[in-house]
């Protein structure tokens, strides 16, 4: 497969998508401003692809970055693909649209290229993002997710959004979408947990039969700094037949890591707030792993996901109960 830095997966409604994103999320103890410098330095070192979320606390830092870098000639608008997501307190179709522009005017945009449907867990609307009630529990609400979609039409419609698409679904969650009487436009991607000890490969499939790209994210694990991640869960880059590979190959792990996944046809989302390591994980396109390398990395998947989100297992919609 023949990757380059400027490589994209065309989407199903025509649109490009960069197969490698600069993910901006940062637990909570880091501040925001580290998102902006960040961001910079990703558009400098040559992502064109960010990723972020209402629901991280940092648009507002995320688009003075994307602002800088346009205006001092770095990038054009239409030389970035961002992406943005509907956070799960907005799901109601009335919601939907004004939680879109309220984004858009935070990150000084026009249009995103990208609106997804962050999760399919829905809370109750209302100021508070995790609404919990006088017990601690989270107050749910269950919208259904077939009307969040056309509103995200219409969003598209107008033009305030390029593509459209999902997160954090599984199979049974895509076909109620895909088999929705009136479908106008697809869901252009799924975006997930995927690495190599959550593969995704049966989901892959699917996606890959109705035309939709699957994005990865916790492409390396997930931070420790999450009380939601579990402390005994294995540490991705340390695993020893990936540093075997990586020796090979004379690269990190990371690097090795989010390879297998490019080789598979799944688009990848890296992040880090060290220059450094911005510029080493673009650093994935001149290289390949042999098929046998890439047979050896499948053999690591135990379907272990890093980000369980247990808390909200008692949802009617929560995802992962389902095999995929």
């Amino acid at each position: 497969m023949a990757l380059k830095e400027d490589s994209y997966v065309v989407l199903n409604d025509g649109h490009k998508m960069p197969v490698v994103g600069f993910g901006t999320y940062a637990p909570e103890k880091y501040p925001k401003s580290l998102a902006e410098g960040a961001t910079k330095v990703a558009i400098e070192v040559g992502y064109r692809h960010i990723d972020c979320a209402f629901i991280y606390g940092n648009e507002r830092e995320v688009g003075r970055a994307i602002k800088e870098k346009i205006e001092e000639g770095t990038v054009k608008r239409e030389d970035l693909f961002y992406t943005g997501k509907l956070w799960s307190t907005f799901h109601s179709p009335s919601m939907v649209r004004p939680a879109l522009e309220r984004s858009l005017k935070d990150l000084q945009l026009d249009y995103m290229d990208l609106f997804i449907i962050h999760s399919p867990v829905e809370f109750k609307p209302g100021d508070d993002l995790f609404p919990k009630n006088e017990n601690g529990h989270f107050i749910y609400n269950n919208t259904d997710i077939r009307d969040t979609w056309k509103a995200l039409e219409e969003c598209k419609a107008a033009g305030l959004v390029k593509s459209i698409g999902v997160s954090n679904f599984n199979r049974r969650q895509l076909e109620l979408i895909l088999n929705m009487p009136g479908l106008k436009y697809k869901p252009v991607c799924n975006q997930v947990e995927c690495h190599i000890y959550l593969n995704q490969s049966k989901l892959l499939a699917f996606c890959k039969s109705q035309d939709i790209a699957l994005v990865a994210y916790s492409v390396l694990g997930s931070s420790r700094d999450e009380n939601w991640v579990d402390q005994n869960s294995p540490v991705l880059v340390e695993d020893p037949v990936l540093n075997t590979i990586a020796k090979k190959h004379n690269r990190s792990p990371a690097q090795v890591a989010m390879r297998y996944l490019l080789q598979r046809g799944v688009i990848v989302l890296a992040k880090s707030f060290t220059p450094d390591r911005i510029k080493q994980n673009f650093q994935v396109f001149d290289f390949q792993l042999s098929d046998e390398d890439v047979k050896t990395l499948d053999s690591l998947n135990t379907n272990s996901r890093y980000v369980e989100t247990p808390m909200w297992k008692d949802h009617p919609k929560y995802p992962f109960h389902d095999e995929y």
